[in-house]
């Protein structure tokens, strides 16, 4: 369990400086275009300290793929769930998703979709993969 809290953490820790940076580029971009001329001291803190945190939790959740115990479908599970609960509740608090009941849905439907689609390419690359390594072992 140590290893594993340990790992969240490692994990975690690389992927926050993702948020920020990405948070910024979203930024620039919406500046350049001309959608946002200015930004608040406060929003802007609040969002770079709520997308670190989010880049934590979404980088360290990735440890439930080495627990053993877990089966895969389980791990994705837990996985999907937490990236979910991770990605609405800051969406929310920053107020970049309207906190109506069809925006979220529009959200969830969205993140399902796209999850699933991800976690379908990973599946039959991995197929494939094993596939000609078990060819290349029979001969």
């Amino acid at each position: 369990m140590k290893k594993h809290v340990k790992d969240f953490i490692l994990r975690g820790l690389l992927a926050a400086s993702g948020g920020p940076i990405i948070l910024s580029i979203v930024y620039l971009l919406l500046s350049h275009f001309g959608v946002v001329e200015e930004v608040s001291v406060a929003k802007i803190s609040v969002e770079v300290l709520t997308v670190t945190l989010m880049g934590f939790i979404a980088g360290g959740v990735t440890v439930v793929h080495q627990i053993e115990r877990l089966s895969t479908f389980c791990a994705a599970l837990i996985h999907g769930v937490a990236l979910y609960a991770d990605y609405i509740l800051f969406y929310l608090v920053n107020g970049w998703l309207k906190k109506q009941m069809l925006f979220i849905l529009i959200f969830s439907a969205v993140f399902i979709l796209g999850y699933l689609f991800i976690w379908l390419i990973i599946l039959l690359t991995t197929r494939s993969h094993i596939k000609r390594l078990n060819k290349k072992l029979q001969k």
